[in-house]
């Protein structure tokens, strides 16, 4: 049987294995999914014996991204921009290959909900992985321009760098004043029950509010801009399971429905 797994510190929250095992089951594919508690300096070791034992794929969650883009020895060019990798696997010649399938799905998801990208202005906010892994994509669907804000604004800077004109740095204190249809938390702020420090002003045109943080109730910045007037709010459930759907995708060939597991998800938030 062939084995995947996550990897992450720490892992024992992680929904992936439930994810994987309902695609597998969907797609009548025979695999083995778990969850692998890396050492935190410690990820390139558990991998290779994770493929030692069989191992035939993997995803990357906090804090290993840049550690398993490092690890890659071929990158796809959306993981080459983001400088952070969250799939990986083997290609015909036997080479580790590394993906980043977070863009995809969060771009994915906004479809879904019904959301217009192309010629909109974005807010981002945070300078993690996972924001790192959406701005190729978020350009890709046609938006006009994207303000990378973080409270770091180096991280932001260094960032920005390896993308088109289009994509501004910020310090979350000097935001450019521009009509956001489109604001997306990226920062672990929802983790805390707490949300960005940012003036309300920026959400003026605001048509969605996105928060990459997923539970069973809305997140604080999801409560915030509601309460600003923000017609549309989200979380991250439904950009999880996409980028989960197409590391699946990569591994199997198949694509899965992602609508029956959210579905199962959200009944075990509510219980």
């Amino acid at each position: 049987m062939d084995r995947y797994a996550v990897f992450g510190n720490p892992i024992g929250q992680s929904k992936s294995p439930f994810i994987h095992g309902q695609f597998a089951m969907q797609c009548a594919q025979c695999l083995q999914y778990e969850a692998v508690l890396a050492p935190v300096d410690g990820f390139a070791d558990s991998w290779q014996q994770f493929v030692a034992t069989g191992g035939k794929g993997g995803n990357v969650t906090v804090p290993f991204k840049e550690q398993a883009y490092q690890l890659a020895e071929v990158l796809s060019e959306r993981a080459e921009q983001a400088r952070a990798v969250n799939t990986l696997y083997f290609n015909s010649d036997g080479q580790l290959c590394g993906d980043n399938t977070d863009g995809i799905g969060l771009v994915s998801d906004l479809k879904r909900i019904g959301i217009s990208l192309q010629d909109s202005t974005v807010l981002l906010l945070g300078a993690g992985g996972a924001c790192r892994g959406v701005i190729g994509p978020l350009l890709d669907s046609g938006i006009k321009q994207l303000v990378l804000a973080n409270r770091t604004v180096s991280k932001a800077v260094a960032i920005v760098a390896n993308f088109d004109s289009r994509v501004i740095p910020s310090d979350v204190t000097d935001i450019p004043a521009l009509n956001y249809q489109l604001v997306i938390n990226g920062t672990s702020s929802g983790l805390t029950d707490e949300r960005p420090d940012i003036a309300a002003k920026h959400l003026t045109a605001c048509q969605l509010a996105y928060d990459m943080v997923y539970g069973a109730k809305p997140t604080a910045f999801m409560l915030w801009a509601k309460a600003n007037g923000v017609p549309q709010q989200a979380d991250g459930l439904g950009m999880l399971l996409s980028q989960a759907a197409a590391a699946f995708t990569i591994w199997r060939g198949v694509i899965p429905d992602i609508e029956p597991v959210m579905a199962l998800l959200k009944q075990q938030f509510a219980a």
